[in-house]
């Protein structure tokens, strides 16, 4: 991730930020214990009853009017503040992926084959040591703050769940504006980084079928073959690619599965090839959509073979707003100084359902670094990786930022 940093001066905080880092440190021991709480017992998809619960527990005893989802395990929590004012929305999502957990951490998974992989532990923790801290600020706030905790981000479209069940209107006001923080281990520890416009791209699977007429391995002149043509549109899409979508238009189309027959000397009826197609802007997208249905379907056709082409769209592209994207920049400067905030100088072509949100409100989605202590940025294992550490200090900055967030947009 390419960021930039400013230019390096002392920093001094502003003043209705005082004593935000010094709160956040004093909660770690129950951010910490929450987060690894969840990240022992990781649920996958919409149904988190386990996480559900835990959240409910964190929460409790603060002034917050808590709902829970009827279509999935999530959690709502509005806080009011002492004067009237705008909405603002703050999204922690809950969810873990199918992986066996190979950390070693003495708090690791106890549940085979899930694990908090992409760091949705550390979100929820956050969050809600976040609603700890902005309870405590009450009187100070003119507006309400929603609390958004989301289960099936990954790719289950949770978000969208909870916006059919009327989170922007938890509050009774409309949500003004909106913001998720998503915590990355190739970011140098506490950094937050933000950027405008698109962000993360949009995330769409496609299953082509090519067709032939199956036969015996050692006479092919008897059947059609579906594999060379499979094989071939590895080629032409990345030729499509390269030749049909402009170069100031990202677009990445990845084939990450071919499968065909049963044995070696068996010509197969069909050969299945599969992966994703991702973009940074919807217009770039509909291209790739139609282009890799002409490629697999000629490309198919010139060696005597038919192709079926499904494209099952995913989440949209994540577009961050001009005037909050950078203000976030802005906003961890004045809570925590200016080594601790950077311009994301480019996007990222992972996918977000918070891009749902997005589109609906005015917000920002921005990371934060938590590479783990000791260990250089290059070498760090990635989001979605088995062995990834998160270094947990970090999220002491986290709290900040969503605090920091919701005091800015209610003063």
């Amino acid at each position: 991730m390419s960021t930039t940093l400013p230019n390096a001066r002392m920093t001094t905080l502003e003043p209705r930020f005082t004593g935000l880092v010094e709160a956040a440190r004093a909660l770690q021991p129950r951010t910490v214990a929450l987060r690894r709480q969840v990240h022992r017992h990781p649920e996958q998809g919409l149904d988190l009853p386990a996480t559900q619960a835990a959240i409910q527990h964190a929460l409790s005893g603060l002034p917050l009017d808590v709902t829970t989802g009827t279509s999935s395990s999530s959690v709502t929590a509005v806080l009011r503040g002492g004067k009237p004012g705008p909405t603002v929305l703050l999204r922690g999502d809950m969810d873990a992926l199918p992986l066996q957990e190979e950390t070693g951490l003495a708090y690791a998974s106890e549940i085979d084959g899930s694990m908090h992989a992409c760091g949705h532990d550390t979100h929820v923790a956050m969050l809600a040591s976040s609603a700890r801290l902005l309870s405590s600020r009450r009187d100070a706030l003119a507006g309400q703050v929603v609390f958004m905790f989301q289960p099936g981000e990954e790719g289950q479209h949770g978000a969208r769940h909870m916006l059919d069940e009327g989170v922007l209107d938890a509050a009774g006001t409309p949500v003004e504006k909106a913001f998720a923080l998503h915590i990355t281990s190739t970011l140098q520890s506490g950094v937050v980084v933000s950027r405008s416009g698109p962000t993360m791209a949009s995330a769409d699977t496609f299953h082509i079928t090519v067709k032939g007429r199956g036969g015996h391995g050692g006479m092919p002149h008897d059947a059609i073959d579906p594999v060379p043509p499979a094989a071939a549109m590895v080629g032409a899409l990345q030729t499509m690619v390269a030749r049909r979508v402009s170069v100031h238009h990202p677009a990445v189309v990845t084939i990450a599965r071919i499968v065909a027959g049963t044995t070696t000397n068996i010509i197969p009826e069909t050969a299945l090839v599969e992966g994703t197609i991702r973009t940074l802007s919807e217009d770039t997208r509909t291209l790739v959509h139609r282009e890799l249905q002409q490629v697999a379907k000629h490309v198919a056709a010139a060696h005597g073979c038919t192709a079926q082409v499904e494209i099952v769209p995913g989440y949209p592209v994540t577009v961050n707003d001009d005037v909050v994207g950078p203000h976030v920049v802005d906003v961890t400067t004045a809570a925590l100084g200016a080594r601790w905030a950077a311009h994301m100088d480019d996007p990222l072509m992972g996918a977000e359902d918070f891009s749902y949100v997005l589109q609906r409100v005015p917000g920002a989605i921005a990371f934060l670094g938590a590479c783990p202590r000791g260990v250089e940025l290059a070498q760090a294992e990635p989001n979605h990786s088995s062995r990834v550490l998160f270094d947990e200090a970090a999220m002491e900055h986290g709290v900040v930022v969503y605090t920091a967030f919701a005091l800015d947009a209610l003063r």
